[in-house]
């Protein structure tokens, strides 16, 4: 089987890789315009790569040939970002992801993963969050989540494609070196030996999944989710900013001390959320295995070995 990754040269799609890499009969194509991502990360797999843009034809048709599959990272991760740039936010996210499905349709493939996103898309909703929630975004990027989700659904009804939405809440883990989500950040900070800033009081509350027991469920979905289903994918547990920064401590240890400040909420970032995952647990057999312990010290030791030379780029953190 052959499976085209979009995205697959950034955080989650290159632990995609890794992943896919080490399964029997399945070879890995990567479309990526590296604008957020380098090609380092897929250093020593076998895998064809295709520089281009979800949103251009031409590189999409390139990158679909031969391909029995697509699972679609590729995408403006942002909240933020998309709060200040909603135009470019709607360009990749919504364009982007109904030009790639348009064009999956027309070569006949079947089977698509989205990555949707968790509390984004419902708004500010009493956790645990849960696939029958209405979902009310409060940022340009949730919206723009949303409706790939409604085009997922409408091409499994239109075009009988085995189309599967998988919403992913806080992820992370090696790799990460130029992701802006919270821990990520924090950890780079740390290593720089600067202050860490929290927005708000840090009482605000993340689902926090380490990306390997993610790639896991996300092959399973493309193999076996019924089409025009939705999942919400996390470790189930709500962890407070202040209880992940107390972890950290432990995490690095004496030897990187750091400061916490804290500044005013920022827009458009919801404060609690944190997953119901029972559905995938019984439709996918997820079952996070990874700690948030655990998957800290693996995070912190890839950071930490791979911190000198690094770029990232982190404009907007999601905490």
């Amino acid at each position: 089987m052959r499976v085209l990754v979009t995205g697959g040269a950034g955080f989650i799609g290159s632990n995609l890789v890794d992943y896919l890499s080490r399964l029997p009969d399945v070879s890995v194509a990567v479309l990526d315009d590296f604008s957020a991502s380098t090609p380092e990360l897929l250093e020593g797999f076998a895998v064809d790569i295709i520089r281009g843009d979800v949103r251009d034809t031409v590189d999409v048709n390139r990158a679909l040939e031969g391909v029995d599959g697509v699972i679609h990272l590729a995408a403006h991760t942002r909240v933020i970002a998309s709060v200040e740039e909603p135009e470019t936010d709607f360009s990749i996210n919504v364009e982007g992801t109904f030009r790639l499905l348009r064009a999956v349709a027309e070569h006949g493939i079947q089977r698509f993963v989205f990555a949707s996103t968790g509390g984004a898309i419902l708004g500010e909703v009493t956790p645990p969050v849960h696939e029958n929630m209405p979902p009310r975004p409060v940022s340009p990027y949730g919206a723009a989540k949303l409706a790939g989700e409604g085009y997922c659904s409408a091409f499994a009804g239109s075009y009988g494609m085995r189309t599967v939405s998988l919403r992913f809440s806080n992820v992370y883990g090696p790799r990460s070196h130029r992701k802006g989500s919270v821990i990520a950040h924090f950890l780079k900070q740390i290593l720089r030996r600067r202050a860490l800033s929290v927005f708000g009081d840090g009482s605000q509350t993340r689902d926090f999944v380490y990306v390997e027991d993610l790639c896991a469920v996300i092959w399973r979905a493309f193999k076996v989710a019924p089409k025009g289903s939705c999942f919400q994918l996390g470790s189930g547990v709500g962890t407070s900013v202040n209880a992940l920064i107390g972890l950290i401590r432990k995490t690095v240890g004496p030897g990187y001390p750091f400061e916490v400040e804290y500044l005013p909420f920022r827009q458009g970032e919801i404060k609690h959320t944190y997953s119901d995952i029972s559905r995938a647990r019984d439709h996918l057999q997820f079952v996070p295995s990874t700690s948030l312990e655990t998957g800290l010290a693996e995070t912190w030791r890839w950071l930490a070995a791979h911190s000198q030379g690094s770029e990232d780029r982190e404009t907007a953190r999601p905490q």
